[in-house]
């Protein structure tokens, strides 16, 4: 995993956070990750992710491809997710906040089922 200038976690529950890591360049965002992730006890996955990093080979350029979510099962990457229009970074940044703050827990219901997790 690639450090970031500035990271941030947020506990949402028990078992499950938020994790939003950015870089900038004189206050300009050159990379970013948000995503939930979820320890089943052996670490922390992510569930769902949003990502800009045009240098990395697994990262996405929201400027030219637009903003991914990437939708994980049993510590793979299984989707693509869904995708939205081309955006500068910074906004793309609050965008994948703002839309994990409001559809997280059906991401995280979502993750629990298909890992047969009950009463968290």
């Amino acid at each position: 995993m690639r450090e970031y200038d500035r990271e941030f976690t947020t506990p949402l529950d028990y078992r499950v956070r938020r994790r939003i890591g950015y870089t900038s360049d004189n206050g300009t965002i050159t990379r970013f990750v948000v995503q939930i992730e979820y320890d089943r006890g052996d670490g922390w996955e992510p569930v769902v992710r949003f990502d800009h990093d045009p240098e990395s080979d697994f990262g996405h350029d929201v400027l030219e491809e637009g903003v991914h979510m990437d939708v994980y099962r049993d510590g793979e990457q299984i989707d693509g997710g869904e995708v939205f229009p081309p955006i500068p970074p910074s906004e793309a940044l609050s965008f994948a906040e703002e839309h994990l703050s409001e559809h997280g827990e059906r991401y995280i219901k979502r993750y629990e089922e298909w890992h047969g997790i009950r009463n968290r």
